[in-house]
C-alpha cells in the first residue's frame, strides 16, 4: 500500500500531519507547523496558526485553540479562533466562544457560547473589525448552517 493511500483526505505531499492518539493525555501547550488530529485529551493551549486541527470523536479538549481551520467531532471546552473556518460535526460539542470567517454547525451538534465573524481575512493586520452575530448562548439543532 502506498503512503498516499494512508494519507488523510485533504492532506497533500507538502503538508505534514500529526496524530495524538486516544490513550495520550497532554497538559500544557501544543504548537507547530503541521496539521494535527487529536483523539486523546488536551488541557492548555493548541496553536497551529496556519494549519488544520481535527478534534476526533474520542477527544476531550479543555483548551483554547488557534488554527487556520478547526473541525470538531469530539468535545471541546474552550475558545476557538480559526482564520478560515470552524466546523462542528453532528456528534461534536463546543462550550466556548468562536471567532472565524466561516462557520458550519451540523444538525445534532452542541454549541454554547458566542460567535464572532471575522471578515478581515488578512494576515494579522493588527486589530481587525468584528461583527458579533450572537452574544448569548445558543444550541444547534436545525440543520447545517454556513455563515
Amino acid at each position: 500500500m502506498s503512503t498516499d493511500a494512508m494519507r488523510p483526505l485533504g492532506a497533500t505531499a507538502d503538508r505534514s500531519s500529526a496524530r495524538l492518539g486516544p490513550s495520550l493525555h497532554v497538559k500544557g501547550e501544543i504548537s507547530g507547523n503541521e496539521d494535527l488530529v487529536i483523539e486523546g485529551s488536551v488541557e492548555g493551549l493548541v496553536q497551529l496558526d496556519e494549519r488544520k486541527l481535527t478534534v476526533g470523536a474520542t477527544a476531550k479538549l479543555t483548551a483554547d485553540v488557534i488554527a487556520r481551520e478547526v473541525v470538531v467531532y469530539g468535545n471541546v471546552k474552550g475558545n476557538l479562533r480559526a482564520k478560515d473556518r470552524i466546523e462542528i460535526k453532528k456528534d461534536g460539542s463546543v462550550n466556548g466562544d468562536l471567532t472565524t470567517a466561516r462557520i458550519m454547525i451540523e444538525d445534532g451538534a452542541y454549541f454554547k457560547g458566542s460567535i464572532e465573524i471575522d471578515k478581515t481575512n488578512e494576515k494579522e493586520s493588527g486589530g481587525g473589525s468584528f461583527a458579533r452575530t450572537s452574544s448569548s448562548p445558543a444550541t444547534a439543532g436545525v440543520g447545517p448552517k454556513t455563515i
